[in-house]
C-alpha cells in the first residue's frame, strides 16, 4: 500500500511544485531543503490522526516538526486514502469507496447501520461572538447543581 500511495502522492506534488515554481525544476531531484517527514511519516501522522482523532499538535511533538507540517501532510494525503476506499475485513477484493457503496454492501449484507448523530463543536467561538444558547444552558445548570451540593 504505501508504494502504491507513494506514486500517487509524487504524481498529483509534481505539477503543483511546477505551479508554485512557475516552471520546470533549475536543480537536479533531491536538491534543496530536506523533506522534514518522508512519505511514510506523512502517511503514518495521517493514518494516526484518522484513526485516533489526534490533534495535529500531538503527532507534531512527536516527530519535532511545526503543526502546519503535520497538517499540510493530512491535507495532501487525506484524499489519496479516500479515493483508495476502505477494505472490508474478510473480503480482499472489496473496497468502499462512496457512501453509496457502504450502503449497497450492508444491504446485502444484512447488516444494520447505526449512524451516530451527535455534534461536535471543533472550534471555539470567534471572540466577541455570542456562544450558542445550549452552551449556556449547560454552563447555567452546572452552576445550579454545584449550588445545591454545596449547601
Amino acid at each position: 500500500m504505501p508504494e502504491e500511495l507513494a506514486l500517487k502522492w509524487q504524481a498529483r506534488r509534481e505539477p503543483a511544485l511546477r505551479e508554485r515554481r512557475g516552471g520546470e525544476r533549475r536543480r537536479a531531484a533531491g536538491a534543496g531543503r530536506e523533506q522534514r517527514l518522508v512519505f511514510t511519516d506523512r502517511l503514518l501522522v495521517t493514518l494516526v490522526h484518522l484513526r485516533l482523532g489526534l490533534p495535529h499538535a500531538a503527532p507534531a511533538e512527536l516527530y519535532r516538526v511545526d503543526r502546519s507540517t503535520v497538517s499540510g501532510a493530512i491535507r495532501e494525503l487525506r484524499p489519496l486514502l479516500a479515493a483508495r476506499g476502505f477494505a472490508v475485513p474478510g473480503q480482499p477484493g472489496l473496497r468502499l469507496r462512496t457512501l453509496e457503496d457502504l450502503f449497497a454492501y450492508t444491504a446485502a449484507e444484512g447488516v444494520r447501520l447505526r449512524i451516530d448523530g451527535t455534534e461536535v463543536q471543533f472550534r471555539r467561538p470567534r471572540a466577541g461572538r455570542p456562544r450558542p444558547q445550549g452552551v449556556r444552558v449547560r454552563q447555567e445548570e452546572a452552576e445550579h447543581h454545584q449550588d445545591h451540593h454545596l449547601q
